[in-house]
């Protein structure tokens, strides 16, 4: 039997409607209650007695509740983290030809707080709540019966963590080897799963880099803030006449030479620096592309950082638009979740109209089907994209 957690009188409306969590203020906490190990599987009951299904409860944390399932009798145990687990690795399945995506995408997956991404036979986890911390074992036991993974990758080193009460690390969960590679289009980029960025790729920018490749046969490519060179190798392959890597990341940098080298992409170089500084100095150098790309970390950490974010992004398209060539392109994104959509193209707008340039929005949008939003949590859909021809 779950231990059974009571909500306040009149503060489960959130819970009534629909909403996957629960805050502290919101729960009739007890010595009890406080005494459960953080990430408990509970039963929430409302003030009306009604039963509100199965979460997983930090006593300590602001956020004290996570919905796990509506149905009350539904125990979290092995074989509901398989059937959980297996319903995200068929939605995938269908969306995908290749093994190669984000296979579980935490509260719109039912898994709150889980995040798994999928490189053929080597897997990606980050458990950033107590619950699934707590739960880990199960789930490596389910994903040995779905997939059979040669290697599971621990990347539990976001600092969401903390608030959770949990440390951060990384390591290997399951296997040997942490060697893996990404499939994207024609090519087959090398990753660092275990001391690259967040879970070693960005698959939510999958569509956008095909997006902006379709447009860069025989055009000079930048690609800011490369990482390990998803766009911009992506570009060379369909045949652009040169690309210019820039990140501050020596490793990374050296991944993407690899995979560039691997593929015969002579037309491409790197360039080692800050990225925003290098961008400002070549805008007052009167360097020139065809095509420019923009995809920086998240400016903004927390909502306080808005304003500057914002300011911030500002000046990136600045930068960027004037270093366009007339008739070309401009691909700028933010993942900074607490920066919405229009705050986000109103940045950006300010920033090319201060670089004197004309602009029209050709796409905007976010992350690929496999980062799916939860309805009730539209702040989740973090990633926003913009391609502007100038």
């Amino acid at each position: 039997m779950l231990p059974t957690v009571k909500l306040l009188p009149g503060r489960d409306a959130r819970a009534k409607t629909g909403h996957p969590w629960i805050f502290s203020n919101e729960v009739a906490m007890s010595h009890a209650l406080r005494s459960l190990p953080p990430g408990s599987a509970v039963q929430i009951e409302g003030d009306d007695g009604a039963r509100r299904g199965i979460w997983h409860f930090n006593p300590h944390s602001l956020m004290a509740a996570r919905l796990l399932d509506r149905n009350p009798a539904a125990i979290p145990d092995a074989a509901w983290f398989e059937a959980r687990l297996g319903q995200a690795l068929t939605l995938r399945q269908k969306l995908f030809t290749r093994p190669h995506y984000r296979l579980v995408h935490a509260e719109a997956d039912g898994l709150p707080g889980l995040v798994i991404d999928r490189y053929g036979d080597v897997l990606a986890l980050q458990a950033n709540t107590a619950g699934m911390e707590r739960a880990t074992p199960l789930i490596l036991a389910a994903l040995q019966n779905l997939i059979g993974p040669r290697s599971v990758v621990a990347r539990n080193d976001s600092p969401v963590r903390k608030l959770e009460g949990l440390e951060e690390q990384t390591g290997l969960l399951l296997g040997e080897d942490a060697t893996a590679f990404v499939e994207e289009g024609s090519l087959r980029f090398e990753l660092d799963l275990l001391n690259g960025q967040k879970t070693g790729w960005f698959h939510d920018q999958r569509e956008n880099r095909a997006r902006v490749a379709a447009l860069c046969a025989g055009a000079q490519v930048l690609d800011a803030f490369c990482h390990t060179g998803g766009f911009g190798l992506a570009a060379a392959a369909a045949g652009a006449a040169h690309v210019t890597l820039l990140d501050r990341s020596e490793a990374a940098l050296a991944l993407a030479s690899r995979t560039a080298a691997t593929h015969g992409l002579e037309q491409v170089t790197v360039q080692r620096g800050e990225a925003l500084a290098m961008l400002e100095k070549w805008h007052g150098e009167g360097r020139r592309f065809d095509v420019v790309v923009a995809d920086p970390p998240a400016f903004a950490k927390a909502r306080k950082d808005n304003p500057n974010a914002l300011r911030a992004y500002a000046q990136l398209a600045r930068f960027c638009a004037g270093m366009v060539n007339p008739g070309g392109f401009l691909f700028i994104a933010s993942c900074s979740h607490h920066v919405s959509p229009g705050e986000f193209i109103d940045a950006t707008a300010h920033g090319i109209f201060r670089a004197r340039r004309e602009g029209r929005l050709l796409f905007s949008g976010g992350a690929g089907a496999d980062h799916p939003v939860h309805p009730m949590l539209p702040e989740s859909a973090y990633l926003k994209g913009l391609l502007y021809a100038l």
